[in-house]
This record gives C-alpha cells, structure tokens and sequence, in this order.
C-alpha cells in the first residue's frame, strides 16, 4: 500500500465527471515521465518483498480467535518505535516500515531498505521476515498475534469474528450482508472506493466459490447465514435474486477480496526494455506459483472448492457495469470489458523480436484517441495500446483538492516511476498467496528472484499465449491443483540460437548439473551479486517465425515445470541451479539457497503439501468437524493456533514443512 494522499474523496456521482479529465492528465504525466526516464539505464538489481499480516486476537477461555480492529493504533505505536530505533541507529541501518491496507485488521510490512544482489542480502531475507513478526508481535497485546494467513475463515459469518464488535447492518459504504463498516481502512479513501465501486457498477459486487460438498452437506446447499430477508439498502434483495448462487460461498463486499493477504516481490529493473521483457517473462509463471503458494481454502465460515484468493479478490472489486460486462448491449459505456479492473494481464508489452503478436490473443480493448496520442508522442505501438488498454477504466477515487495539477511535476493521476525519485523501472509480481510460515514465505521470494536472473542471464523465452495464461489461472486455483491439473507451458524456454546451459540431463534438482569449467579448463568467471544489465537476446539472421504458436507449447503438471521431465523439458529449478553455478558462493551460502529451492522442490512433486491442502486436512480431521463444510467458531480457533504454534517452531507438520526448516537466521536482535 503505498502513501495516502489527503483531502477530500468525490463521491462517484460527482467523481466521474472528471474521469475524462484524469485520463487527459494521466496520460500527459506519463509521457513527462516516459520523455524524462525512457533512456535511463544502468540501474542495478534492487529488489523488496511485501508481507501482509492479519492481527488475530485470542480469547482462550471461550476458544475464540477474532480479527483485532486495531490498526490504527498499532500502526501509530510502531510509527513511533522504527522512528526511535532509526534515531538511535543512525541512518545506516536498515529499520523495518509498517503500512496500513484495507481491512482496518491488516499490516503490510517491507524491509527498511531494499536488498541488494549480493548474496548475504538474499539470505538474509528470512531473518528479516522474522525480525518485522517479532517486532510487531512485541508491540501488540498480550492476546494478539500478527499472522500471515491469506483468508480469515470466519470474516463475515453471524455472530462475533472482530473485536470490537460491529454489526453487518452499518455497512454504509458496502451495504453487505455480512461485513460492517468498520472492517475498513477509516482513512477516506477506502470507503470511498468501498463505496463508488457499488454505485458505477449499478449493483453489489457479486462473488460465489463453489462449495466443498462433503458428506454431510446439504444438497441442494442453500445458504442458511444468508439474511434472505434484510431489508436496510436497496442492494439487499440481490441475494434472493440470483447473485448468491446455490452450493456456492456467497460474498458482497469488497472486503472480501481486499482483505486477503498476500506476498509480492518488486524488482527495480536496468532500463524500460529489461523491465517490459523480465513483466512479460513473468506473465507465464504467475499462475504457476499461485497454484504452489495455494492457501486460502476456507470462506466466510465454509470449506470451498478452491484453494486460492485470486477469483475473490478480482470480483470484490469488479466495479463493470452491467453493459461492460456485456450483460446488455452498449448505450452508456463506451467498451465491453472482459476483465474486472484487477486480475491477469491482458497484454505482453515487450517490444522485442521474441513477442510475436498472436501471443496476445485475448480480446483487449483500448481507447483508440489514447492510443493515436500516445504513437504520435512516439511511444511504440505495443507499449501505447498496454496503456490505452489501462486508460478505459475510470478512477474511482478522485481527491477535490489534486483534480488539477501541474503534469509536468505530478504524477497523481499516473503512477511509478515516482517523479523526482532515485527509483527506476520496476517490476511488481503480485500472484503469490502468503505462506504461514517466514521459511516459506522467504523460499518463495528466493526463488522467484532467482528465477527472475536466470531467465535474463539465458534469454529464455516462456512466451505462450494469454488465453492460455488465463486458463492456468483457473486451474491453479482448483483444490489440490498441484496433483489435479497441467498447466500450459513453453516447451523450448530458450531464444533461437541461445545454447541451454543444461549439460546433463535433468534429474531431481537439488545440485547443480553445470560443468564449471569453460573450454580449454578455464574456470568461467563467477560473481558475487546478482545483476541486472542482461544483453537482450540477438535475432539470428535467418530466423523467422514458422511453425503455429500451437507447437510451442504443451500441457505440464506442476512438478515437470519445476523439476523437469526426463530429457524432454528441463524444469526451471534446473536452470536455477544452472544460474547459480555462475555466482560465487560459499557452501554454506550454498546449503541455506538449498534448504529454500528444496521447499519449492517437494511442493511440486507433491511430497510436501500446499498450506490449502494442510488446513483443508485439519478441519475435516478435527473432532467438533461435523462434515457439512462448516469451519466453527472452535474450528478456527484451533486452526488459528496451531498456525501460530508452526509458525514458531513448537508444532510440528512434517507434512506441510520440511524436516531442515531453518530456525537460527540472525534476527538482529530487537
């Protein structure tokens, strides 16, 4: 979350007579952006990760886990305790910030500083994770807990699951049936943005999870916590008139989905075109670590079908009107829009030879006048449709006092790169559900910036088409994805006429099966930082693309895309290791990176299982589990602490967590 601006939020009726006016300036605050920073280079790999907690109180008398609405107040308090130890540390130091988000019971915390490329950096990630718990866990009640679960089970079911308490029929701003109005982030923005994303819609949002029908379910599964009859907001009938649908979880708030957690990396990239290559080259494996990160199976109360945030997240804040979403033909808006404003990219922006155009087959609508403007300031026609894509959303939160601004100094109505900042281009990956765990958490953030290098320093090519992005999305978020489905993927990950670097065949990839040494004997030079800079892949002279993109790609399950499959596919873990074997390293250094790729290792060969599969298993093996996908108040709460208990290391889960699960990273002290 980043800083908040103040002032005052329009309402939507009066908001969107500006939304033609921020899309006029949005645009012209890109491209003083894009004519200032378009021909920076030489930035080197800097890099951050964001871990989202939700603070759980416990009331261990009547077994009773609840979401703490405090954040207001534990954010001041830790405001005020980085601020002192900044002081008496000096500036040097690296001193962890905390941020509010959404829900009023969530934190987001990052590293004082971003990591660099050098190694003791990346191992030192884990200790830094640990180090944020443990100093917010020491400035928080006795009977609070920061935990970094992806879903609150309970969030929205009758009764008591926040304290303090309030009651559903407050929701001034969401109208739901289920979530009060005070779930939300206090700061004007959120329920400003609660609120407009119900009134451009013309409705509630409308999410439904299919439902885990156990043996005891009831069939036809009619939701019985559903006030069928509430009648406070005009919005209330929408359940008994279709939006809940039958053996479906049913949720109308935005709440929902944006009081999920999660885990994402950002990348500060050497230029623009190494930044729209390494985003493009990410797009394939986002679903791929969703369904490996999978851990949010229990909604609302219930056990549901899926084990992923992603589908509720895009749907609390789908704010499309029933025209957009083709649902009737157009007359008041001007595009059909396939997509809400937050889910998978629409479009690959790199504009190098490897993007061929047929990989962004899905329909993408774009303001065609945006689009003109955009190539007649000569911005080239892959990146200028990208941003006409963006530009036909309207925003949603627009602040009285920033509608006019001096686009040449703001970027208000455009984001990143900040204006007047040392910050270059950067990459965000965002599909990653948080783990439980800091051990998982930092093998998570290890390898994808592991794999990150080792997809610049080969060239490799993981294009395939977006329509088959999309579906890999649906699948990884199918319960127990990891045993259930394939996944689209490249079958050739190398540019024409880059050598793989694999020298032997693939096998389990827990070493290295590089020869270190190059022709003649010579050891090949290693380095102690990973880098950025990568010459882009060169078009060989001849080439010149023949076959269908059809033949480029197959159908993989999770463990040959990351451990390989025989001889036919290396598996990106063997190009990690293949990556590796070009920094120089001690073994130590060497055992730790093991340890963390071991994690993603045994979760995709299915030997470990996903925190979804995990807590999936303990309600329906819990005693008070009566099998009618209901996840009671005594459910959660042993749930809540036997989460916590794994977390600290008193609890074991050989199951879920590997047996050399690092529990002596230096935390630094507090």
């Amino acid at each position: 979350m980043g800083l908040l601006s103040l002032g005052t939020p329009l309402a939507w009726d009066d908001a969107k007579k500006y939304a033609d006016h921020v899309r006029t300036h949005g645009i012209a605050q890109f491209l003083h952006i894009w004519d200032r920073l378009k021909d920076r280079a030489g930035d080197e790999l800097l890099w951050g990760d964001e871990v989202e907690y939700m603070v759980v109180t416990f009331d261990n008398g009547k077994k009773h886990a609840k979401l703490s609405l405090r954040q207001t107040e534990i954010l001041e308090k830790l405001q005020t305790i980085t601020n002192d130890m900044a002081s008496d540390r000096g500036e040097t130091d690296s001193v962890p910030t905390f941020h509010p988000e959404y829900g009023r019971f969530m934190l987001e915390s990052t590293p004082g500083s971003p990591y660099t490329g050098s190694i003791p950096d990346l191992l030192s990630v884990e200790g830094d994770m640990r180090y944020r718990r443990r100093l917010a866990r020491k400035y928080l009640k006795p009977h609070e807990i920061p935990m970094t679960m992806t879903s609150f089970p309970r969030l929205g079911t009758p009764g008591v699951f926040t304290e303090p308490y309030y009651d559903p029929a407050d929701a001034v701003s969401s109208h739901s049936l289920f979530v009060p109005e005070e779930i939300t982030n206090p700061h004007a923005r959120f329920p400003t943005l609660t609120a407009n994303i119900r009134r451009r819609r013309g409705s509630k949002v409308a999410i439904n999870l299919p439902l885990y029908i156990d043996d005891r379910t009831p069939r036809p599964f009619v939701d019985p916590t559903i006030p069928w009859q509430r009648n406070i907001y005009p919005e209330d009938p929408e359940a008994k008139q279709g939006a809940a649908l039958i053996d479906h979880v049913y949720m109308d708030a935005m709440g929902f989905g944006m009081g999920c957690s999660c885990l994402q990396l950002t990348f500060q990239a050497c230029n623009v075109a190494e930044a729209r290559r390494l985003y493009d080259l990410l797009v394939p494996v986002a679903p791929i670590m969703l369904a490996l990160t999978a851990a949010s199976p229990l909604w609302r109360g219930y056990i549901a079908d899926v084990d992923c945030r992603w589908d509720v997240v895009a749907a609390s804040v789908d704010d499309r009107t029933e025209e957009e979403r083709g649902l009737k033909p157009l007359k008041e808006s001007r595009f059909q829009i396939p997509k809400s404003r937050y889910g998978s990219v629409s479009l690959y922006i790199s504009d190098e030879w490897l993007n061929r155009p047929e990989y962004s087959d899905i329909e993408a609508p774009f303001d065609p006048a945006i689009f003109e403007r955009l190539k007649d300031h000569g911005i080239d026609p892959i990146l200028a449709k990208h941003m006409a894509h963006l530009f036909i959303r309207d925003p949603l939160v627009i602040f009285s006092e920033m509608i006019d601004q001096d686009d040449t100094t703001s970027n208000d109505h455009f984001e990143p790169p900040p204006v007047n900042s040392p910050i270059g281009w950067r990459v965000e990956f965002r599909s990653m559900e948080v783990q439980p765990t800091d051990f998982e958490n930092a093998a998570f953030a290890v390898f994808v910036v592991l794999l990150s290098r080792a997809i610049l320093n080969y060239n490799m090519n993981l294009y395939i088409p977006i329509s088959k992005v999309d579906e890999n999305m649906a699948r990884a978020q199918r319960r127990d994805a990891i045993h259930t489905q394939k996944f689209y993927f490249r079958k050739d990950v190398f540019a024409p006429g880059q050598p793989s670097p694999i020298s032997t065949p693939a096998s389990s990839g827990t070493s290295s099966p590089i020869d270190p040494t190059a022709t003649n004997g010579i050891p090949l030079h290693k380095e102690r930082k990973m880098r950025n800079c990568f010459p882009p892949p060169l078009k060989p002279e001849t080439w010149h693309p023949q076959n269908p993109i059809e033949d480029e790609y197959d159908e993989y399950t999770l463990d040959e895309i990351i451990n390989g499959k025989n001889d036919h596919f290396p598996g990106l873990l063997k190009l990690i290791y293949a990556y590796l074997d070009t920094l120089d390293m001690c073994e130590h250094e060497q055992v730790r990176i093991t340890q963390y790729l071991d994690l993603v290792r045994r979760r995709a060969n299915g030997s470990l299982i996903t925190p979804a599969t995990w807590i999936r298993n303990f309600v329906r093996s819990h005693p008070a589990y009566k099998f009618d996908s209901v996840v009671n108040q005594e459910i959660n709460y042993d749930l809540m602490v036997a989460v916590d208990e794994i977390e600290r290391g008193i609890r074991e889960a050989p199951e879920f967590l590997p047996p050399h699960l690092c529990r002596n990273a230096d935390l630094n002290g507090i």
